[in-house]
């Protein structure tokens, strides 16, 4: 299994919602989203009816991308937090466990104070969580238990063939 390729189980997925729940409620936020480093959405909570998830997860995980980047010119491992205050809203960005990347959205309803202090406790329950699935996975693999994905035969040659 790549180790960019994250399997999600129903029961992990419910206690990764479970926490993004408990979070948004404990930091009073308006928006808490969980994205993967390569911008896919896992699970979101709170009101996201006018905001365009996809693109937000894609920005952000660009946004992770960008800031590594600095840091290595920098002469730093990573920046695993990021902050960015607006007239309005505020976003902070915080990556767990080198894989997921974990959003919230907060206004003046809140502070940064509190939603880091929530986000460091929802932080390392996710680390948990994501662990569990890693070792699940792991053990599914060598058991047998995870088909190979039908398209895992299909080099970029046979693409260029396909489409020529």
């Amino acid at each position: 299994m790549n180790s960019s390729d994250l399997i999600m189980y129903e029961e992990e997925f419910l206690r990764i919602d479970g926490e993004l729940r408990k979070l948004s409620r404990q930091a009073n936020a308006k928006v808490v989203f969980l994205v993967d480093k390569n911008g896919q959405l896992i699970a979101s909570t709170g009101d996201t009816k006018d905001i365009d998830t996809t693109s937000l997860a894609s920005l952000t995980a660009g946004n992770i991308a960008a800031t590594s980047e600095i840091a290595h010119l920098l002469g730093e491992k990573e920046f695993t937090i990021l902050f960015h205050e607006g007239e309005k809203d505020n976003i902070h960005i915080s990556l767990i466990g080198k894989r997921v990347i974990l959003v919230v959205i907060f206004d003046q309803g809140s502070s940064l104070g509190l939603v880091r202090l929530r986000v460091k406790k929802a932080s390392e329950a996710l680390a948990e969580i994501f662990e569990d699935i890693s070792t699940k996975a792991e053990k599914e693999q060598t058991e047998g238990g995870v088909e190979e994905s039908p398209f895992a035969e299909i080099s970029d040659e046979d693409i260029d063939n396909l489409f020529k």
